[in-house]
């Protein structure tokens, strides 16, 4: 799409975690569908890039918002932002996420409470301030990236994604009829940093588990407009899901090396 293509939207997303991985690949989609594009990460100068590229290749405003999730100060600027009734944002992606390779006992409890901070605490800080402007409004979109993890038991990364899930879903059916659409995207494995960040291998999980983003991405994006509460990519991992309702935790723990190795 060039710059002087006429654009479908004019609308605003705000997207976390927006310069790597999923969060990247979202933002370009977003960008292609003509959304002008709040980016927060950590990394000011790769957001800079980010910006850069996607207003030169698709025509679309950006604004950067450095931010580490996990620091209060900092998180407070991206709730100001959703919350301002000047410059209103009409779909907010929740997509900033770490894992933590170690157990739980291998782990500092420091690394344990950023986990839990930016997994947990972001997302329903960032979801309460873009709430209010959306319902007084009666429109506004949010998509919570979680997990297939939140379905299974695999510490406390499943932990806060079961959480992420619930919250999706629930908030979905609480603020429909206000006119707020909230989806819980639950990915798999999907080949991105994220596995790398972790110092984990590909092979860490069978080579059929293992998503292509962009085909994920679109997909996800189309669970969207579908105005699903949660979306699970792939029929592999749809199966994954429902027989883990039917499969005893115990037997569920023996698959906890995947994405560990």
């Amino acid at each position: 799409m060039s710059p002087s293509r006429t654009r479908a939207t004019t609308s605003w997303a705000l997207v976390t975690g927006a310069t790597a991985g999923i969060g990247l690949e979202i933002t370009r989609q977003l960008a292609e569908r003509g959304h002008d594009l709040v980016l927060v990460a950590r990394n000011e100068d790769r957001l800079g890039e980010v910006a850069l590229e996607l207003a030169q290749e698709f025509g679309v405003r950006t604004e950067v918002l450095p931010a580490d999730l996990a620091d209060r100060v900092a998180l407070a600027r991206v709730e100001a932002r959703l919350a301002d009734p000047s410059r209103p944002i009409d779909l907010l992606v929740n997509n900033a996420g770490f894992g933590l390779k170690g157990r739980f006992l291998d782990n500092s409890i420091e690394a344990e409470q950023a986990h839990l901070d930016v997994l947990v605490v972001a997302p329903m800080r960032l979801c309460h301030a873009a709430l209010g402007p959306m319902a007084a409004r009666g429109s506004g979109q949010i998509v919570n990236v979680s997990s297939v993890a939140g379905f299974l038991p695999r510490g406390t990364y499943s932990a806060a994604k079961a959480y992420v899930t619930k919250f999706s879903e629930w908030a979905h059916h609480e603020y429909g009829p206000q006119g707020v659409h909230v989806m819980a995207l639950c990915p798999g494995f999907v080949r991105t940093e994220f596995h790398e960040r972790m110092e984990v291998g590909r092979d860490s999980a069978p080579a059929f588990l293992w998503l292509d983003t962009e085909e994920f991405v679109t997909a996800a994006l189309a669970d969207l407009d579908a105005g699903k509460a949660i979306s699970i990519p792939t029929l592999r991992y749809k199966a994954i899901v429902a027989g883990a309702r039917y499969i005893p935790s115990g037997l569920l723990q023996r698959f906890q090396s995947f994405g560990r190795r």
